[in-house]
């Protein structure tokens, strides 16, 4: 499992609330077709390695990881 840094995890959780939207500017982990930049989608929560837990506008549910993935707050 990553670690995280104990402030950067309350600066993602600031910053990521639940509920908030987010756009995929891209994936890098698991390349996956139905996981293209422009996707929207809903952040459920962010785990405590930093992982942000998305629900897209696709139906999927895959995590956004700091640090390794690339989204932004859109709203």
């Amino acid at each position: 499992m990553m670690q995280i840094r104990p402030e950067m995890l309350k600066k993602l959780r600031e910053d990521y609330p639940t509920g908030c939207r987010v756009e995929l500017i891209q994936m890098f982990e698991e390349p996956r077709k139905d996981m293209v930049p422009g996707l929207t989608g809903e952040v459920m929560f962010v785990d405590d390695a930093g992982g942000i837990h998305v629900a897209w506008s696709n139906g999927s549910t895959l995590a956004a990881i700091h640090g390794i993935d690339v989204i932004r707050r859109i709203d």
